[in-house]
């Protein structure tokens, strides 16, 4: 295991295990490419590059999930992993590009090979440092992915803007940019599958983690209606932050969000955030010293976790000013702008069925945003089951889920 691979399984968050991740293929480095070339778009989510980044037998496949517990019982097949680069638009709708893990499952015996395959869009959660991104480090973010891939459906993991590498910096929790890398993200994935002798069925099962399961959440209701070439065939988010304004933030508050992860998310969120809408002109109104001279800086996408949480204080109440606590208990002007425009990925008709995995034990992203989520879908004459993984923490309830979600995909028809 190379050095880069041990700090990136250290930097899991906090109350993770640290992953003995095996490096199992080779990592090649993708050209850069800029906006300026994506200003000449054949039009959104064309394909530019396509990077091999790993190649796992069966085998492989197995150790690997078993080493980071999700348990391998779903796996089939081997796996082929790439990086694509495709075109974009960032928050503003202008031309730019992103990057995503693209994985495929691959059989000695030609069965998976010869088959038109389903495609699973698999969002990822919160990830500070861009080289934590699925496409390119062989660690967390890649357990979902490959396992989807081994049970015999191909996987499309976007990095999101600015994450991997895409250019400029990840706009944290902003969902309609997050949704439109992942629209797009397909798009690449259709024509990277073509590329390699591979079809895809139209088929698409919608899955994430954490901020991802918000995403998918999203990205199902953008994708409704629209002629996309893909038709949804099931929905199944783990952990997702459906209801900011309702549950997550005044869990902030309550204690049902312990004060290390409500800092690292709450600061994350107010710097990215601050870029598309005005929360304020000097960090200094909302931070309170010594943290408005370092937290900018901590998430400018070069700095990880464990860096992070030991350069911030233990709560919320520390971290923030006097002012800005009460502005969070009542928003109003750019933060109510903020949390709301990331409200309402729940508020839909899906047409394919939905089940919403969580853990009772959360206390990064508490249980009642999943509950919220399926009473949202309730209003529009939606049953979606709340899937309790019980008394765990955020990143087991993945763990718990993943293979789960992949054998109730395999059932779906």
């Amino acid at each position: 295991m190379t050095n880069s691979s041990r700090r990136h399984a250290r930097s899991v968050r906090r109350g993770a295990a640290a992953l003995a991740v095996l490096m199992l293929g080779g990592l090649v480095a993708a050209p850069a490419v800029s906006a300026a070339q994506a200003s000449s778009s054949e039009g959104r989510g064309s394909l530019l590059d396509v990077t091999p980044v790993a190649d796992l037998s069966r085998a492989e496949v197995a150790a690997f999930l078993a080493e980071g517990k999700f348990g391998s019982g779903t796996v089939r097949y081997g796996v082929s992993a790439y990086r694509l680069t495709y075109r974009t638009v960032d928050t503003r709708g202008g031309a730019t590009t992103a990057t995503g893990l693209f994985v495929l499952p691959k059989s000695s015996q030609g069965r998976a090979e010869g088959r038109r395959l389903g495609l699973v869009s698999d969002t990822h959660g919160t990830m500070v440092h861009r080289d934590y991104a699925p496409s390119v480090a062989e660690d967390f973010g890649r357990l979902s992915p490959y396992l989807h891939a081994a049970a015999g459906k191909a996987v499309a993991a976007p990095d999101y803007l600015g994450l991997g590498k895409g250019p400029g910096t990840h706009p944290y929790m902003d969902t309609r940019s997050a949704v439109t890398a992942s629209e797009d993200m397909l798009r690449a994935s259709r024509t990277a599958a073509a590329r390699q002798g591979r079809k895809l069925s139209g088929d698409l099962y919608l899955t994430g983690f954490s901020q991802g399961g918000q995403v998918a959440m999203a990205l199902g209701r953008e994708l409704k209606g629209k002629r996309s070439g893909f038709t949804t065939r099931a929905v199944a988010p783990v952990s997702g932050p459906y209801d900011l304004s309702g549950e997550e933030m005044p869990a902030l508050y309550d204690g049902r969000v312990n004060g290390t992860s409500g800092v690292f998310y709450l600061s994350y969120f107010l710097v990215a955030q601050n870029r598309l809408h005005p929360l304020y002109k000097d960090p200094a109104e909302a931070f309170r010293a010594p943290y408005a001279d370092r937290v900018e800086q901590l998430f400018d996408g070069r700095h990880g976790e464990e860096e992070i949480i030991g350069s911030l204080p233990g709560s919320v109440k520390e971290l923030v000013t006097p002012s800005f606590y009460e502005r969070l208990r009542h928003p109003s002007g750019g933060l109510e702008e903020a949390l709301v425009a990331n409200d309402g990925s729940c508020d839909w008709k899906p047409e394919a069925p939905v089940r919403l995995y969580a853990a009772r034990g959360d206390t990064d992203v508490p249980i009642g945003n999943a509950r919220s989520c399926a009473a949202d879908l309730a209003g529009h004459g939606v049953r979606a089951p709340v899937m309790d993984q019980g008394g765990v923490p955020h990143m087991r309830s993945v763990a718990k889920a993943a293979p789960k979600i992949a054998r109730w995909f395999a059932s779906v028809r």
